[in-house]
């Protein structure tokens, strides 16, 4: 390298390093610190970070994307159960709950991605336009979503609409060349919370709640009476998978079931003060003997109804145990249509056994930790702590930390699995095999409307071998005893599927499915 050439390059790093000084200088001097405590508030250094940004970025902040995103992690430190809800969530969230949606009022299944009819509500909107139980949907207005592998989310999207609204509903019917096309308005549609209810036998009825919604006392009213008048002197109630919902419910039913001035459950607070909650004594079912399903699902407030039958002695409890949520609560409305639930008490029990379960980095994988420990299977596998021992109105001992520990350990079945169920219920054949069974004897099955009349009609039809062979279709064979272990399992799985597109609908359903329940047939012998 030349001498003027070194020269230069030494000039240049010299102003470079002067250029960089300078500028160091310049930042220095505009730096100010901000006392984060001057708003007076705990959140102080989050409201002077907000406004530096307003300030001083560089470029445009889009406040509502970062309101949005920010949100739902500022809610997640707090509890598991405290949320942020925007617009679209809130709605789904509140219509789950209400008792009822805007649609068109049908229930479907998609067994090989095409949506199948199932059920068609009575006096809904579908009804009246024509639609059948067994009709295959190809095209919603003019979105065709046969055979294009679209999930069923998004099918019921494109299907619910407001009250008032229409919508074109174009579908394959067994027995007929063309699409069938319907124009159905839009309307109000009933949701019920109870599944099903049925006599198990001649003095012990069965009530299966899916959700604690706004109508769920009063349809739980009127399934008790009907079943009082065919006799029902013990009743099995199933509240397995039920997530909970609105507490004014689960008051009501325990009410039901309680004597004048038993606790049902307390609830308090950092910011509320302690609030008990008893019994009138008023209640219909005061003389019923109850038996109470519970599981590893069963949350919110079927751990406060449960936990309130167990407190007062009042019903067996049977299953495993419960979820273990155990924290209220109160929704907060925006006028953008979000909200925010927002954990505001702890709910107890009679005995004073705290419902909620300890928070952990893990909590939402904690079922699936239950499953690998052990609980789901044996009874010694659930952990009791001695110092949170309690005792029940009657002197037995229960336990808490979190959930509602069952007065019968039913540990999960898995007697009829292997590898040959797995692969069917992977498949799905047991709703595809179902729906060509529809497609067959679509006629003789719409005619079949008892349970009896519908149990000798499948009696008839050699389901079994039937199966068999539609499940070698698809490469499902058994290998050894296993169709043996299986079957048991299998055909009423396959003959519920069946009864679902009678017109029994869930009432053909659920007698037939249930047959298989050991939880059920333990709790109605009374074990």
């Amino acid at each position: 390298m030349d001498k003027n050439k070194l020269l230069r390059t030494i000039l240049l790093a010299i102003s470079i390093l002067i250029a960089a000084i300078l500028i160091a200088n310049a930042i220095k001097g505009r730096q100010q610190k901000v006392d984060v405590n001057s708003i007076g508030s705990d959140w102080a250094k989050l409201m002077v970070i907000l406004k530096t940004m307003d300030d001083n970025y560089v470029d445009d902040i889009d406040h509502k994307k970062v309101t949005e995103d920010i949100l739902p992690a500022l809610m997640k430190e707090l509890d598991p159960h405290s949320v942020y809800l925007p617009p679209s969530d809130l709605k789904e969230a509140e219509e789950s709950l209400q008792g009822g949606f805007d649609g068109i009022g049908i229930q479907f299944n998609v067994p090989a991605d095409t949506a199948i009819v199932t059920n068609v509500i009575t006096g809904g909107p579908s009804e009246k336009a024509g639609l059948q139980t067994g009709d295959r949907i190809i095209k919603v207005d003019e979105t065709v979503i046969a055979g294009v592998k679209m999930d069923q989310d998004s099918m019921v999207k494109l299907m619910k609409g407001p009250k008032g609204t229409k919508v074109k509903i174009s579908v394959k019917r067994s027995g007929v060349k063309d699409l069938i096309p319907f124009d159905i308005t839009r309307d109000k549609i009933p949701v019920n919370s109870i599944d099903v209810a049925f006599m198990l036998n001649d003095t012990t009825g069965y009530i299966k709640l899916s959700k604690f919604a706004r109508t769920s006392y009063l349809e739980f009213l009127e399934a008790a009476a009907e079943l009082r008048l065919k006799g029902m002197k013990r009743l099995i109630f199933d509240l397995r998978d039920n997530t909970g919902g609105y507490l004014d419910q689960a008051l009501l039913l325990s009410n039901e079931f309680l004597e004048k001035g038993d606790l049902i459950v307390y609830m308090e607070g950092k910011h509320r003060d302690r609030e008990d909650m008893f019994a009138d004594g008023r209640g219909s079912c005061k003389n019923i003997a109850l038996a109470v399903l519970i599981n590893e699902s069963s949350a919110s407030s079927s751990e406060i109804f449960a936990g309130a039958m167990q407190d007062n002695d009042r019903a067996t409890i049977y299953g495993v145990r419960s979820f273990g949520k155990g924290l209220v609560q109160e929704p907060v409305y925006f006028t953008d249509g979000s909200g925010i639930r927002l954990t505001i008490q702890r709910f107890y029990t009679p005995s004073g056994r705290c419902i909620q379960k300890p928070y952990a980095d893990d909590y939402d994988y904690d079922i699936i930790h239950r499953y690998n420990n052990g609980e789901l299977f044996n009874a010694d596998s659930i952990k009791v702590v001695d110092s949170l021992k309690f005792t029940t109105k009657g002197g037995r001992t229960v336990y808490g930390g979190g959930g509602i520990i069952p007065d019968v350990f039913v540990p999960l079945d898995t007697v009829g699995t292997n590898d040959f169920y797995v692969k069917c219920n992977r498949l799905g054949l047991q709703n595809k095999y179902a729906s060509r069974f529809f497609d067959n004897n679509s006629a003789a099955l719409r005619a079949q409307t008892t349970l009896d009349d519908l149990n000798k009609f499948l009696d008839g039809k050699n389901i079994e071998a039937g199966f068999l062979r539609f499940a070698a279709e698809n490469e499902a064979v058994p290998a050894g005893d296993e169709w043996d272990r299986a079957k048991e399992y299998l055909l009423p799985q396959v003959r519920a599927l069946i009864a679902r597109y009678s017109p029994l609908g869930d009432k053909g359903f659920y007698p037939i499915y249930l047959t298989t329940d050991k939880l059920i047939t333990i709790a109605t012998e009374g074990k």
